[in-house]
């Protein structure tokens, strides 16, 4: 029998998903080749050729991604080993053009997809899905309880389910709410970060609100600005839009085509890293690009979103802008919409004095594709400030479920 002169594909069971404003490819555990089963090389090596990284062309095109931090992101599911859980969530970060996954964080916003693709991949308990449905109106809610490996924390998924006509329960994915930043309305999910802090260290880790943060080096017109460090949802760094010289209401098109402004940023990002213990120096920056993130805020202001809506003052708290993996964030990440929540309601902050400095349950920030309504909990507890619950509404959607087809000598 003649062998091929190449190694043949393999294919692999995947589910691509929407959720909120990014997309991901989802793998069960278990259906992912041996030697993918368990971290390391050759599990980096099959995410990178699914999503079509490292591509110097920054395009993704021969693979699912789409060449922007927002869809180059893939999730691993699998039957919880956690306690009071119904499942594990492992997320990834792909890198577009180099050759990396950071998994150093969550992805606050993918975690809409997860309770219901756990839920059709088999991984909740069949009973506890069934046992969701009011039976009076032939649908109900599921709450999944998720386990974010990257983090080791809890996250709860409130998740829409009905009967159909053959009496099965499924994920009832379409719906009338609408997201900004996503084009068509499907079912609303709800979600909860229970604890995003842990409760050995302060969600401020310089232990204060606001900070005199050092940005000399950083091309800035002073050497000195005012910073909140936060580390709630992901590692955070929010300044005043005024600071960076910016108004609050900018769109990617502004921020993201020029290259110097990018650059700039990035050394800002660097040095507040730093300042947050993150690295020991500017240069490990280069290794985590997913956190800290660099944000902006302002106080609410009108300004025309990407879309062409028209976001009014009057219907916001505040604005804010943040950038991920190097590019402004086309609408607003779901761990840095948790970071968001946090200190905004957590009086004497940055965030919290745009959106008026009272003390707030809740706020509505504007974004670059329309604005988001967020709620937290925060407490000083032993003097140290604990975010106890964050929530926020989102949706997701199966887009396909089959498999994909990776080159067998790429992992």
């Amino acid at each position: 029998m003649t062998q091929p002169k190449f190694a043949p594909q393999i294919s692999v069971p995947a589910t691509y998903m929407r959720g909120g404003t990014s997309k991901g490819v989802f793998f069960k555990l278990s259906d992912l080749p041996e030697r993918c089963q368990v971290a390391g090389e050759s599990r980096d090596n099959f995410l990178l050729r699914v999503v079509g990284s490292p591509d110097p062309y920054g395009k993704q095109i021969d693979g699912l991604g789409n060449g922007s931090s927002s869809t180059s992101k893939t999730v691993i599911l699998s039957k919880a080993n956690q306690a009071d859980h119904d499942v594990n969530y492992l997320f990834g970060q792909v890198n577009i053009a180099k050759p990396m996954i950071d998994g150093g964080g969550n992805c606050g916003i993918l975690t809409a997809a997860v309770g219901a693709c756990a839920i059709n991949m088999g991984l909740v308990d069949a009973h506890k899905v069934a046992n969701s449905i009011n039976v009076s109106a032939d649908n109900g809610v599921c709450e999944v309880r998720i386990w974010q490996e990257n983090i080791g924390k809890t996250i709860i998924a409130h998740v829409p389910v009905y009967t159909n006509e053959s009496g099965k329960v499924q994920v009832q994915e379409t719906g009338d709410f609408e997201l900004d930043g996503v084009t068509f309305p499907a079912a609303e999910v709800k979600i909860e970060f229970i604890d995003p802090v842990d409760s050995s260290s302060d969600m401020f880790p310089t232990g204060n609100l606001i900070d005199d943060f050092d940005v000399s080096g950083c091309d800035l017109d002073k050497d000195t600005v005012k910073a909140t460090f936060i580390s709630a949802g992901i590692p955070t760094i929010f300044m005043k839009s005024d600071d960076l010289g910016f108004t609050g209401t900018e769109l990617q098109g502004d921020i993201n085509s020029n290259s110097e402004l990018l650059a700039k940023l990035e050394k800002i990002r660097a040095k507040g890293g730093v300042a947050m213990g993150l690295f020991k120096d500017v240069s490990e920056a280069q290794t985590s690009q997913h956190m800290p993130k660099l944000a902006w805020v302002a106080p609410a202001k009108s300004y025309s979103a990407s879309s062409g809506k028209a976001v009014d003052a009057a219907d916001i708290d505040l604005v804010v802008r943040a950038m991920s993996m190097g590019q402004l964030h086309h609408a607003m990440m779901g761990t840095a919409a948790v970071a968001i929540a946090a200190a905004a309601t957590t009086q004497g902050t940055l965030v919290n004095e745009a959106a008026g400095g009272s003390e707030l349950v809740e706020v509505r920030f504007g974004h670059p594709s329309g604005t988001l309504l967020v709620g937290g909990k925060t407490e000083r507890v032993n003097g140290r400030w604990q975010a106890k619950k964050v929530s926020m509404s989102r949706s997701a959607r199966r887009i396909m479920v089959g498999e994909v087809f990776v080159p067998n000598d790429s992992f």
